[in-house]
């Protein structure tokens, strides 16, 4: 568990400083935005949906925490504006407030998404794929690079950005670990919240589609690029 929570901690830290040594050269990320929202669409219908339902004594009720945790997503999005996806924008004039609320939102669905990854599968030994702990890992090295490029103002990283960046890397480990608590007081809660879950990554990766289609063109580039994150993700998920 330690190391996983350590690629959790580290994969944020180095998405976020890799913003150094890329810049604002946003648009470079399309593509990989686009396989990372494919890898993670496809494990969420491949891995968590079945381990969710096959589990569940009541589907019906799985499906209706699945659709909340989709709009609460779109909630959370109402504070991050869409970083959780890769989505940067340019806040010089950001107030204290809004940085706060970005920060916490961004912390509830990083700690949220560590949760799933401590767990016991009907399909998997606990850690035997980490098909989950890649698609997680390659939605927040973007997020984290989003979220620097959004709040930082100068060349050189500011105290306050740090702290951001910091704390944005922990809540997943943090989220991996209180995992283990949730299952020694109700299995029940841990399925709940892999429905939840589930929810936000279908919302993240549908919308990280529509975001790289700008006027929504079709694109065989992105068509392939979108079907290779899907086989890869197959792969990791029945051979890794």
């Amino acid at each position: 568990m330690i190391f996983i929570g350590s690629i959790l901690f580290f994969a944020a830290l180095l998405g976020g400083l890799s913003e150094r040594f890329i810049g604002k050269q946003i648009h470079d990320l399309r593509y990989p935005l686009v396989f990372a929202g494919s890898f993670l669409f496809s494990i969420t219908i491949i891995h968590i949906l079945p381990e969710v339902f096959s589990l569940s004594e009541d589907p019906l009720r799985i499906g209706l925490y699945i659709l909340i945790g989709f709009f609460f997503q779109q909630f959370l999005e109402h504070f991050t504006s869409g970083i959780e996806h890769g989505h940067a924008h340019e806040h010089a004039h950001m107030g204290t407030g809004s940085r706060f609320g970005l920060m916490i939102a961004l912390v509830i669905h990083s700690f949220l998404e560590g949760a799933l990854l401590t767990h016991h599968s009907p399909f998997h030994h606990q850690h035997e794929s980490y098909s989950l702990l890649i698609g997680i890992v390659l939605h927040k090295m973007p997020a984290a690079f989003a979220l620097v490029t959004t709040l930082k103002t100068t060349k050189s990283f500011d105290t306050k950005i740090w702290i951001v960046l910091l704390v944005f890397s922990a809540a997943s480990p943090i989220g991996l670990f209180l995992s283990d608590y949730i299952i020694s007081i109700s299995p029940n809660m841990l399925m709940i919240l892999f429905a939840f879950v589930s929810g936000s990554f279908l919302h993240i990766s549908t919308t990280i589609f529509v975001e790289t289609s700008p006027n929504h063109h079709f694109g065989w580039k992105k068509l392939a690029i979108s079907i290779i994150g899907a086989l890869v993700a197959i792969a990791t998920e029945f051979w890794v």
